[in-house]
């Protein structure tokens, strides 16, 4: 990913304001999950499951699978 990013501190604060509830839970799970995971880990978990997704909300639902 460029610019590099530090997954673990990317998060914003009031995101409810601007992030409907449904998909803020999933990203909620999604920051606990890659939590779990080195940082290199979650990077290459991030971008697999990306690749297969052409916007936010697609990435969303593909982590229910």
């Amino acid at each position: 990913i460029y610019p590099a990013i530090d997954i673990y501190k990317s998060g914003t604060r009031k995101e409810e304001l601007f992030v409907p509830d449904e998909e803020r839970e999933k990203v909620v799970l999604l920051r606990r999950y890659l939590t779990s995971m080195n940082p290199m880990e979650a990077v290459d978990f991030v971008l697999d499951k990306m690749k297969g997704t052409r916007n936010n909300r697609e990435f969303l639902i593909s982590m229910n699978q």
